[in-house]
Order: C-alpha cells, then structure tokens, then sequence
C-alpha cells in the first residue's frame, strides 16, 4: 500500500520520467552497433545525450510546480525559453564540443525529438481537457475508431496502387506492385480503377474487422468474461474453424488477388496458413479487446462515484442554504422588533442574497467578482442590525476577479465568524478579512474576536460541510487551518485552481 501510495504522489513526475524514457533510447541507438565496450559506450552516450537534454530535464522535473506557482503566461514563457534557446544551446554547445565523440546530428535530433515529444505532450493535455469530452467524439469509440483507420487505410493503399500504375519500377513478373506514390492526376484519370481497388481492398480488410467484432462483442465479452480461458480458446477455436474457409473462399475469388500476385492469399481456401491468419487476428486483437472492456467497465464506475459525489454534494448544499436563510431570519426578526426604518431595505437585501444561493449556488462554479459582490452584500445585511461597534477590514490583493470558484465557501466563514464571534461579544469585535488571488491560486483568511472560553463549543454544520465540500470539489487541491490565537480566532484556506 505505500508503494502505491508513493506512486501517486510521485505522478507529478511523469513527463520527467518520459524524458528519460526519449534519453534512454537515443543512448541504446547510439550503442546497439558497438562490438566492444558496450557498457561504456551506453554510458558515454547517456551521460553526452543527457548534456544535451539538460534544460529539458530539469524543465520536466519542476513541470509540476511550476504550473503551480505561475500563471499561464508566465508558464509557457518558462517552456519556450527551455525548448527554444536553451536546448538550441547546449546542442551547439554539445555538437561543438563533441562530446563522447557523438556526431552533432545525433545532439540535433535529440532536440527535435524532445521538442516534438514536448508538443505531443501539450497535444495530449488538451485533447484530455477539452477534445475528449465533446460528445460526438464519445460517440466514436474503439470500434468505430478502428473502422475508420481501415477505411484510411484502404483509401491510402488504392491511391498508392493507382499511382503506380504503368511504372516499370512496380511491375514483377506480370504482377504489379504497390508503391510510395501519390500522384493525383493518374488518380483522376484512372478513377474507376481506384474505386475497383478500393473496394476490394476494404472488403480484405473488412474480413479481419469482423473477426475483430465477433472477439470483442461475443467472444470476451460473454465467453471469456463468464465462462473462462478454457471455453474461450475452444469456442475461438470453433469459430475459427467455422468462418475462416468461407472469408478465405471470399478473398481468394477478388479480382486485386490476381492483379497484385497469388501470394497475397493461398489458392486453397482450407489451408492452415489461412487460418492461421485468422487466429492471429483474434489473438493480436484480444489485448485490445479486453483493454476496450476494462475501460467501458471502469467509465461505469466512475459515472456511479461522480453520481454519489454530485448526490453528497447537493445534500450538503441543502444542509447549507437553511443555515444561512435561518440565520438572516433571526437578523430580521431583530430589525423588525426595533421598528427600524431599515427593514424594508434589508428585506430587499435578503431577496437578492437568496436569489444568489438559491441559483448562483446550484452551478458548479461563479465568477469570483460575483461571489465577492454576494460576500460584501451579506456583511452590509449583518452590520444594519449590530448593536455594537463592528472593526471591519476586507483587503484585496485579485488579479483576475474572473477566475472561476466553486459557489458558497468562502462565506462560511463569515457566517461562523458573526454568530460564534461578533454577535457573543459584549463589546467592540473585530473582523478582518483578508483575500489574494492569481491564476493558479486563491488565500482567503478571515480573523474575528471571539471568547477563549467558547473554543470548545460547536462551530455551527458550516464549517463541517465546508471541509466534505471541498473534499469533494477541490480533492488534494486545498489547504484548511483553523485556530486561535488569544481572543482571535483565525481561519485560512487555501485553493489550488489549476
């Protein structure tokens, strides 16, 4: 368990080990022709392309931290100034100096590797954030992925065989060849050619595909799943043995198998290289197909814990929003005992703080501006019906007042602060509050007077929904201290937004 546990935390090191993953190859491909002292020369090799990569390496080590403390900008000015002038210059340097007698088109190529290494990565990061969720793209699937690929395929293959045609460089024997060409004008002009071809090579590639469908949605997913290894391999077997004679037969008799050569199939259609030929399809794609199993499986169980974290979510959302109205209602029941003129307007006040729990805070996330408005609004309400002298201090250090925060937790403590605080105090009370933002992080810290003698009464469920509410929305992503210090009593918290 704490290895596993280690894992996770070292996680944030993953583009790190990546990098040397790329080191690690480059130094094999340099060494695997060497005849003696191979372990040196890996060495030499590890040590000249790890000179080469230093600026990447150590970029990809702080990567995670560094996401954490800058902002965005300030983030991708760091990564061009890594990829783009300082790993330009230790390859020069490198190349100047030849280290471990290395030509510099090995340093030059470790660069471009590790600069496209880093692009695929960012190209990752945002198909994970942003492609991968749209929903015509969920639709796709593993399946209709692979379908798509073979239709590529096909398409790309008969454009080819097209282009080469009359081209005495692919003729062998009274067969053609397919050859590397794209030539778009013998592709208009022979265009009936290229859709015979294209046909016929989409159904070969098609017989392999249905293989691939009767493996993922019979074969594993029934047999294999609820009656075993054994009953798999035989039931794979019979299938097998059942349809490899007939796709055989089938693409045997097109017309592509005697322009491009006998040998793309055995005449016989019952011989064993055919069917041989079909088990590896089954058996090269069951990886796949399990790996396609687990995922739909592990996507169930990840629906079913976000379901019960928005349900335990939402409960703790009711638990919070009567909190808050009973406690306002006790301010307005003091204001209407006063007969003060200042009811109406306070009623007023109520109406639009209410409005903002009951709308504002159903959404998964507002605008800080608008939850800083709600905060300020919600002080104005309380001070109207103090009796005693309230010290009040709200300073702000935002950068951008339109980042995006999770709704109603910040003024949790606000609300402990006026009715364990301010409201028992019998003199002057004292809040301060205190709050500083960038892109990547918000500190929020509120001080109020309180009653040492109180410290071990119940704060109120405010606080106690606050630490399961960020337990579900910001998960290893906040900080929580809460203490006294004399007569004050001071809470801090901490949000990571990025």
């Amino acid at each position: 368990m704490r290895i596993i546990k280690n894992f996770s935390y070292n996680y944030k090191y993953q583009d790190f080990f990546i990098v040397i993953g790329l080191l690690l190859w480059i130094a094999i491909f340099n060494t695997y022709t060497l005849a003696t002292n191979i372990w040196l020369g890996y060495a030499i090799s590890i040590l000249a392309v790890g000179f080469c990569l230093l600026p990447v390496l150590v970029f990809s080590f702080i990567k995670s931290r560094l996401k954490n403390t800058l902002s965005k900008k300030q983030f991708t000015i760091y990564q061009g100034m890594c990829y783009f002038i300082l790993l330009p210059i230790f390859t020069d340097i490198a190349s100047y100096l030849k280290i471990g007698e290395l030509d510099s088109s090995v340093f030059i190529s470790t660069a471009l590797a590790a600069q496209a290494l880093e692009l695929m990565l960012i190209a990752n990061r945002y198909y994970q954030k942003k492609v991968q969720h749209v929903k015509w793209i969920k639709k796709i699937g593993l399946e209709n992925a692979v379908l798509i690929t073979i239709i590529l395929l096909a398409a790309t293959i008969s454009v080819m065989a097209v282009s080469s045609l009359d081209n005495p460089i692919y003729q062998r024997n009274g067969f053609r060849l397919v050859g590397f060409e794209f030539n778009i004008e013998k592709l208009l002009y022979n265009f009936g050619t290229f859709l015979g071809f294209f046909s016929q090579f989409l159904i070969m590639y098609l017989c392999g595909y249905v293989l691939f469908l009767i493996n993922s949605r019979l074969l594993v997913s029934k047999i294999l799943k609820e009656k075993g290894l054994l009953i798999y391999l035989l039931t794979l077997s019979a299938t097998v043995a059942i349809l490899y004679p007939l796709l055989a037969q089938l693409l045997i008799s097109l017309p592509i198998n005697t322009v491009f050569g006998r040998s793309i199939f055995v005449a016989n259609p019952f011989e064993l290289e055919n069917a041989f030929g079909a088990f590896a399809i089954m058996l090269i794609s069951l990886p796949v197909v399990l790996a396609l199993q687990w995922g739909k499986q592990n996507n169930k169980i990840l629906t079913l814990e976000k379901e019960k974290s928005q349900n335990e979510l939402d409960l703790l959302k009711q638990q919070l929003n009567p909190h808050f109205f009973f406690n306002t209602l006790n301010n307005l029941y003091a204001l209407s005992l006063q007969k003060s003129d200042k009811t109406a307007e306070s009623i007023l006040q109520l109406s639009e703080l209410m409005r903002y729990t009951i709308y504002k805070g159903q959404e998964k996330t507002v605008k800080l501006s608008q939850e800083l408005d709600y905060i300020e609004d919600y002080i104005q309400l309380q001070q109207i019906r103090l009796r005693k002298t309230l010290h009040f201090e709200f300073e702000k250090h935002i950068a951008n007042d339109q980042i995006d925060i999770a709704p109603l937790l910040i003024i949790v403590f606000i609300e402990n602060a006026f009715k364990h605080g301010i409201e028992a105090a019998e003199d002057a009370a004292i809040l301060k509050l205190l709050i500083t933002c960038n892109d990547s992080e918000l500190t929020f810290s509120c001080e109020n007077s309180f009653d040492p003698e109180e410290i071990n009464q119940t704060r109120g469920i405010g606080l106690d929904n606050l630490r399961k509410r960020l337990e579900l929305l910001y998960p290893n992503h906040y900080t929580l201290h809460i203490q006294p210090i004399g007569n004050i009593f001071k809470a801090e918290l901490k949000l990571k937004l990025i």
